[in-house]
């Protein structure tokens, strides 16, 4: 284990959900470093992500893909019990489906986000080896992005994908875990206050990517205030 002391900080992506809504604020592409979308599962048809890949590109931003459980009516959020072989398969036809645009339009898919409850499934080590098959039926191996030293870490890692450790800018934590969703605390909408949760994150080095929700009230405010701090502080991966 490292001390915190002794630790280098390593510059971080801002990613952001995107291609969820059709009023999504344009300005947040311009804020993302990474912009994860949605392929699917959860929310995104051809036409969202056609428009989100043209908007990523035009920004500058990476792309990653956001698959989910398939479950449209309840954008994501709800756990689902699935055989592995139909989540497997799942996973692979929304990557898929956006690597084709992406591909149409020249360019690539940098790294894969689960979204929502299956983000949070993944702890369970089927649910994860189905995601990554999903991912490597579809991609190969690309980056996953997941929550630091779970299941869906140990599980990439040793299937030879690489893992990007992410924290959440906008989002309450208690003893290092995420104050759950609808309790007090949950969401932080002081865009001060997220950038100062962002450069907290990335000055202690745990994570390599910081996550900015798209659908938080005052989202682009939250957005562009972690990139500037970031940015100001010389704590913004920059690559686009």
């Amino acid at each position: 284990p490292h001390s915190h002391g002794s630790v280098t900080p390593m510059p971080v992506a801002i990613n952001i959900d995107l291609g969820e809504f059709p009023d999504e604020p344009h300005e947040l592409y311009g804020f993302a470093t990474v912009a994860n979308l949605a392929c699917g599962g959860h929310a995104g048809d051809a036409d969202s992500m056609r428009h989100a890949v043209e908007a990523a590109l035009r920004s500058g931003a990476r792309i990653a893909a956001h698959p989910s459980y398939p479950d449209r009516s309840g954008f994501g959020r709800v756990r689902m019990t699935m055989p592995p072989s139909e989540l497997r398969a799942s996973i692979a036809s929304q990557c898929r489906a956006l690597a084709e645009i992406v591909a149409r339009l020249g360019a690539s898919i940098s790294a894969v986000k689960p979204h929502g409850a299956l983000y949070h499934a993944a702890r369970a080590e089927d649910v994860a080896e189905a995601l990554l098959e999903g991912v490597n039926d579809a991609l190969g191996r690309v980056p996953i992005v997941g929550e630091p030293f779970g299941a869906l870490e140990r599980e990439a890692l040793r299937a030879g994908f690489a893992y990007l450790r992410e924290g959440f800018a906008d989002r309450g934590y208690r003893d290092g875990s995420l104050v759950p969703r609808g309790e007090a605390g949950a969401l932080i909408q002081d865009p001060k206050a997220a950038a100062a949760q962002a450069v907290e994150l990335a000055v202690r080095g745990d994570v390599q990517t910081v996550c900015v929700h798209g659908d938080t009230p005052r989202a682009v405010a939250i957005a562009e205030a972690v990139f500037e701090a970031l940015r100001a502080r010389g704590l913004l991966d920059e690559r686009r």
